[in-house]
């Protein structure tokens, strides 16, 4: 058992399946890229399968030691000792080497954490039902400059009409003598004008409504200037009462209560 053959072998397989598992190591595993724009939108690449590597492993794949078994002649069982076995050391040595070469496949490389991941070669071709396609360019033709002054010239001739001949006036038609008829005198319409109506008189109901508003609007005033009035000789009663408690309170106390009740008053104070 050597890289070649197990290299061999995993081609063999992802070429059917899209998972090949390397039993202690993990497993090759394809998708399909779809196809995409490069050179500015001017190229379209084709779709293809990509091959990559994740250190999980299918546990219950056995292709390997299957196809193993098959191509030397031996018990599944010993091709499954033989391929752990050799996988344990490739192991070993991708830890220290850092990069294990897969002929025909690409490279297995190893992290400084002995994280493992694969470098597929630009050739690989695991793509079958891609046979025959290739990028298309978009760019076919390159125009000179004298095409493009023909392609231009050509535009203007399309956007710009000739201009139609111009076509003789035709004569003016003569006018035809008019021949006035005569008016018949039923016919004529004489406008007279109507004396305007006068104007209604307006009710007496009305005429005193208006009376009645227009004394109702002149005792209004009035009203508010006694109003005012009463509250202006309200409020200096108050103010002089509020002098005569400050200046003279037996004179005010003598105004609100009886003998008795300004005894009891002053045996408070």
């Amino acid at each position: 058992m050597d890289i070649d053959l197990l290299s061999k072998m995993v081609k063999e397989l992802i070429l059917d399946n899209d998972e090949v598992s390397l039993p202690g190591v993990g497993s090759f595993v394809t998708e399909i890229v779809p196809a995409t724009f490069s050179d500015k939108g001017y190229t379209i690449n084709p779709p293809y399968r990509r091959l990559y590597f994740r250190q999980r492993q299918n546990d219950n794949d056995t292709a390997i030691a299957e196809l193993y078994a098959k191509s030397n002649n031996v018990e599944l069982g010993q091709a499954v000792m033989i391929i752990e076995n050799f996988l344990e050391e490739m192991r070993e040595v991708l830890k220290q080497k850092k990069t294990i070469v897969f002929p025909g496949l690409g490279r297995l490389r190893a992290t400084r954490e002995n994280n493992f991941f694969f470098v597929a070669d630009e050739d690989l071709d695991i793509y079958p039902d891609g046979f025959g396609l290739e990028p298309i360019s978009l760019k076919t033709h390159e125009e000179t400059p004298e095409e493009v002054t023909a392609a231009i010239s050509d535009l203007k001739g399309l956007l710009e009409p000739e201009p139609a001949a111009e076509a003789a006036p035709e004569p003016a038609p003569e006018p035809e003598p008019q021949v006035e008829e005569p008016i018949a005198i039923e016919d004529l319409q004489i406008e007279t004008e109507e004396p305007a109506p006068a104007p209604a008189a307006e009710p007496a109901q009305d005429l005193a409504v208006k009376e009645k508003s227009l004394k109702e609007k002149d005792s209004s005033p009035k009203a508010l200037v006694w109003i005012i009035a009463i509250l202006a000789i309200l409020a200096f009663c108050l103010i002089v009462f509020a002098v005569l408690g400050r200046l003279a309170p037996d004179f005010v106390d003598s105004l609100l209560y009886n003998s008795e009740d300004l005894e009891l008053v002053r045996s408070l104070r």
